[in-house]
């Protein structure tokens, strides 16, 4: 895909695809549930499709139409051995969240995926599913991906995790579906908490306590009606966009605004960016709002502790903001993008530097010096979906053609992208 610099403000209304996070959980906690799940605004990108393949291949009916799937549960037991191998794609969440359900059934399953999700470290699950007695463990011996796991009777647990991590979170509290006694779950600071809200929206006994969530097992889920929010993470790109390029006004509608995943809303204003929430609701179980942005002028911050785990998919398109502000940005304990998709911290270092930003990497971070012009050039995107968004964005604001190598990777989360950007680009 070629980018060239907008010469004319963003404008229009615009309505971003239903949450990736929730659309994940969504189709897990509707199978183990009683009766139909009808699930709205269900996002369609290639990591919720592997989800849907996973548990249609474990038994459970899934019907899909244009906006709207119905997943036919089948109860908390209701799952049967899969045919094959269960491939999760590109999809992390997939991975770590249905192996926390997978360790407590009564069957042998077998979980792969893509080359990339065959590099991400698995043993931050593996080792808090042992310690409830789950019989998992990485098939090539290396803490990754494919996974073997025989599914047993489960113990229940207090797991002090080491990192704040909803995925390493949610495994744990879904395998404590199937303990034996309650499950609690501690983190250094507070993860994105979807799966909390949504088990206490199917009618689980889910409690939480400043950092620590519990959850007690054996419950009578009850298939919901789920109305999926816009994804504030894709929202962030065009909440950049029109920060950064002079005269824009965009309305975002029904973005979810969930406290533990709109660091992007809190680093933006501190940036000096207009962002005013507006008619903020809360139907059910997460909190949403229409976003009015304008275009800023924009200065640098620091972006670190816990704020991190609220912005953690953001951060390449927060350095492409800090780059364009003036000052100085540091953004630091974000060592977890190390393993994500790709080394995002080392590609958005590589990558900028490559358009001419002023930015250094550190071993947790990077520090920007921003507000100086950024020239277009071939980014190469490590067929990660962030990164080819990132630095379409950017593109937009630099001088000269900004190329993005693999740019169809963005189908992963955002199949639309570009359309919704021509349209809010329009003269």
């Amino acid at each position: 895909m070629k980018i060239s610099k907008l010469t004319h403000p963003l404008r229009g209304e615009l309505k971003v695809p239903g949450d990736k996070s929730i659309s994940h959980r969504a189709v897990m906690l509707g199978s183990l549930a009683q009766g139909d799940t009808e699930v709205s605004d269900f996002l369609e990108g290639a990591d919720c499709l592997s989800t849907i393949d996973c548990f249609r291949k474990m038994g459970i009916d899934i019907e899909k139409t244009d906006h709207k799937i119905i997943i036919h549960g089948k109860g908390l037991h209701g799952l049967k051995k899969p045919y094959g191998i269960l491939d999760c794609g590109n999809s992390g969440t997939t991975m770590r969240l249905i192996s926390g359900i997978l360790s407590g059934q009564s069957f042998e399953s077998t979980l792969t995926g893509d080359p990339s999700i065959k590099k991400r470290p698995m043993n931050r699950i593996i080792r808090p599913l042992k310690m409830m007695g789950a019989d998992i463990k990485s098939i090539n011996s290396n803490d990754c991906a494919p996974l073997s796991i025989v599914g047993k009777q489960l113990n229940g647990i207090e797991y002090h995790s080491p990192l704040a991590s909803a995925q390493v979170k949610s495994c744990i509290l879904l395998a404590g579906l199937y303990a034996d006694s309650p499950t609690s779950v501690t983190e250094p600071y507070v993860s994105r908490n979807h799966t909390e809200l949504m088990l206490s929206y199917f009618e689980g006994d889910v409690k939480t306590l400043e950092t620590t969530a519990m959850i007690q097992p054996e419950p009578h889920l009850k298939g919901q009606k789920v109305d999926v929010p816009g994804d504030i993470s894709s929202a962030a790109y065009f909440i950049a966009a029109a920060l950064m390029i002079p005269g824009s006004k965009i309305l975002l509608k029904n973005v979810g605004i969930n406290p533990t995943r709109s660091g992007i809303i809190t680093v933006c204003k501190s940036m000096g960016g207009k962002i005013e929430l507006i008619s903020q609701r809360n139907d059910g179980y997460e909190p949403t709002a229409d976003l009015l942005i304008q275009s800023s002028d924009l200065h640098g911050c620091v972006i670190g502790g816990g704020m991190i785990p609220t912005l953690i998919d953001e951060i390449p398109i927060i350095a492409v903001l800090a780059s364009f502000a003036s000052g100085i940005t540091m953004i630091k304990d974000a060592q977890e993008l190390k393993v994500k998709e790709s080394n995002r911290l080392d590609i958005m270092v590589k990558e900028l530097q490559a358009m001419g930003v002023n930015v250094e990497g550190t071993d947790d971070g990077m520090i920007i010096q921003g507000g100086n012009p950024m020239n277009g050039t071939e980014i190469e995107s490590y067929l990660d979906h962030r990164i080819a968004m990132a630095f379409s964005i950017a593109g937009l604001v630099c001088e000269g053609e900004t190329t993005i190598k693999h740019s169809n990777c963005i189908d992963i989360s955002y199949p639309g992208f570009y359309k919704d950007l021509a349209e809010l680009s329009q003269d």
